[in-house]
């Protein structure tokens, strides 16, 4: 490893405490994590795949690791990461992201949650875990994650997200169960504007700009203030078919009760996605709320960027890190495992010379030394 790359990481994580004390700290702490992280890049997905890989590489890690006891056992690298304080492990990813982000302004960062299936314990009567995180859409990444407390839900973990994210000048996309007006002030008090999705859980206001929305569809539109948008996209044997429709007068929007509850409203809109296939045909229509002005191409722009989260980041963690299939579990190493994952996808996306997959490139990088550097110094 370069010298810089490994001061990258002792530099970030320096503030970690070591929460092992007398003979259990035979091993350091940055060496561990450094060995962890640059694991993970490289396939590692369990303690077991990480002592594998260390003991295979040790000469290399030599180099620059001091391994006074030699490579730690996966039951070390087990009980570290179980006690390690996950909010100082957060911060340390945070001040690594917050040194190489540079975020474009009207830029969409998109909040969303996902399960650890496999990370509760029966036995135990510990419940799955679910980590909710922020994803830079047009940079590809990760810029901060919150575990959903036990008996919570994610409406308690988006304002702890939020209130460690750097997004000022960029919009926040969440799905239906982020359409608070506590969460909508918290965005803006950001210098931040949000597009929220309404469903049913906001049952009036869904009523109401539905409603609205209706009445206007009668008139189709004539003599009623609005913009509008339509995109068409071709491929894989599918027309896709989007529509948006804003609406941003307020005396259209002085229909809504209880308006005065979300700060900065601008607009409201109608999006309507029909799918074909062959013969087949699907069609859906979904309800938006936002302090973009209004500008149904931005507003449609905004809530497409917020699926990036689903195949940027889910779908990778599921397929090319395994996630779904993790079983660990003691005490703090689930959500900090998390997060050594949310490092190595970072770290990968941000290595653009190789275009081949995640999974690809961990292999690559497992087996090509010059390549795994390249990833690390991207960082």
């Amino acid at each position: 490893m370069s010298p810089q790359s490994h001061q990258t990481i002792t530099k970030h994580f320096a503030s970690l405490k070591d929460p092992r004390d007398g003979n259990a700290t035979q091993h350091q702490l940055q060496d561990i994590l450094v060995i962890a992280i640059c694991a993970s890049i490289c396939g590692a997905d369990t303690w077991g795949d990480v002592e594998t890989w260390g003991s295979a590489k040790e000469k290399w890690l030599r180099t620059f690791l001091e391994l006074p006891n030699g490579i730690p056992s996966h039951d070390t690298f087990g009980r570290v990461f179980a006690l390690l304080d996950p909010e100082e492990f957060r911060q340390g990813f945070l001040s690594w992201i917050r040194a190489i982000q540079k975020l474009t302004r009207g830029q969409v960062i998109a909040l969303d949650g996902k399960k650890l299936r496999r990370s509760h314990n029966g036995r135990l009567g510990k419940k799955a875990i679910a980590m909710v995180s922020a994803w830079a859409t047009a940079n590809h990444l990760v810029l901060g994650q919150v575990k959903v407390r036990s008996k919570s839900n994610e409406i308690t973990a988006i304002p702890e997200l939020l209130r460690m994210l750097e997004i000022s000048g960029c919009i926040v996309t969440i799905d239906a169960i982020g359409c608070q007006p506590k969460i909508a002030a918290k965005i803006v008090k950001k210098d931040t504007d949000y597009v929220l999705a309404v469903k049913q859980n906001q049952g009036q206001l869904f009523d109401d700009v539905k409603d609205l929305f209706a009445g206007c569809q009668e008139e189709n539109f004539l003599q009623v203030p609005h913009d509008y948008t339509k995109t068409i996209e071709k491929g894989h044997g599918r027309i896709e078919i989007r529509e948006c429709w804003t609406l941003a007068d307020p005396e259209f929007l002085d229909y809504l009760r209880h308006r005065d509850a979300w700060p900065k409203l601008h607009a409201v809109a109608m999006v309507r996605a029909e799918r074909r296939i062959g013969t087949k045909r699907s069609r859906e229509t979904r309800y938006y709320i936002t302090s973009v002005e209004n500008n149904a191409k931005q507003i449609l722009e905004a809530i497409r960027a917020h699926w990036g989260i689903e195949n940027g980041l889910h779908w990778v963690l599921d397929i090319g890190f395994r996630e779904d299939e993790s079983r660990v579990r003691k005490d703090h190493a689930p959500e900090n495992m998390a997060v050594l994952r949310h490092i190595a996808v970072n770290l990968l996306k941000q290595e653009q010379t190789a275009k081949i997959g995640i999974k690809a490139k961990r292999l690559k990088a497992a087996w090509d030394q010059d390549y795994l550097l390249k990833v690390l110094s991207t960082g």
